[in-house]
């Protein structure tokens, strides 16, 4: 008989202020110390260590050994699709300060879901790969046509190597600030990495948003069309 997947578990997990606050932190993909993870919370060093332990248990959080320190990170992209799907059904927060107003803004603009680009910019970009005729839609993800093959091989990427993995490819991933999808899994991972690469994105020191560059204005228009 298959089991029952033991969604209360999940949900009283992620159901606490201070976890949730903390696994959103790690949601760029970083692995973080504790003691960060507690300032991003508002607790205490000791508190954050008994949640922590707590998601570790849970299976949502690893955490990783260097030295006599322990940085924690999701336990995978599973974890950050299901962090972004609840982002994107739940109430918006009223913002109560001019920070959280200009942290809104650069996260809503763009960011990394674990190490995949989302907001405006990723979903603008995903938009951009469907009109092109790189991608199309297929049931829950997408799928590389023969143009976009070449295209991405042209652009520094090979669709075949990427797919060789484990993991999703090319997964739909609901983005919460757009409320429409922007591409997940070993092919948005690879996106993001070249974009990296190319330095067309940089990322803004102190969360998971980022930036893009005067190259990468001009690198998005020369080469998807994307106008930002």
């Amino acid at each position: 008989m298959a089991a029952i997947p033991n969604v209360i578990e999940v949900a009283a997990l992620v159901g606490e202020p201070s976890r949730v606050a903390m696994m959103l932190e790690l949601l760029g993909g970083k692995a973080l110390p504790a003691s960060e993870l507690a300032r991003a919370a508002r607790i205490a060093p000791q508190t954050a260590s008994s949640h922590l332990a707590k998601l570790v248990e849970g299976g949502l959080l690893v955490v990783e050994m260097s030295g006599r320190h322990r940085y924690y990170r999701l336990a995978g992209p599973d974890v950050a699709y299901a962090l972004e799907a609840l982002s994107a059904i739940a109430p918006q927060k009223p913002i109560r300060s001019l920070k959280e107003y200009d942290q809104s803004k650069v996260l809503r603009y763009a960011r990394t879901c674990y190490d995949h680009i989302a907001g405006e910019v990723g979903v603008g970009l995903t938009d951009r790969l469907l009109a092109l005729g790189m991608i199309e839609r297929s049931g829950r993800d997408f799928v590389v046509t023969k143009q976009g093959d070449d295209r991405f091989k042209r652009f520094g990427i090979d669709v075949e190597n990427v797919q060789k993995g484990r993991r999703h490819f090319a997964r739909q991933c609901l983005d919460w600030s757009e409320r429409r999808h922007h591409i997940a899994g070993s092919l948005g991972a690879a996106i993001t990495n070249r974009l990296f690469e190319l330095e067309w994105i940089a990322r803004i020191p102190g969360g998971r948003a980022v930036r893009v560059t005067d190259e990468g204005i001009k690198g998005l228009a020369d080469e998807f069309g994307l106008i930002l």
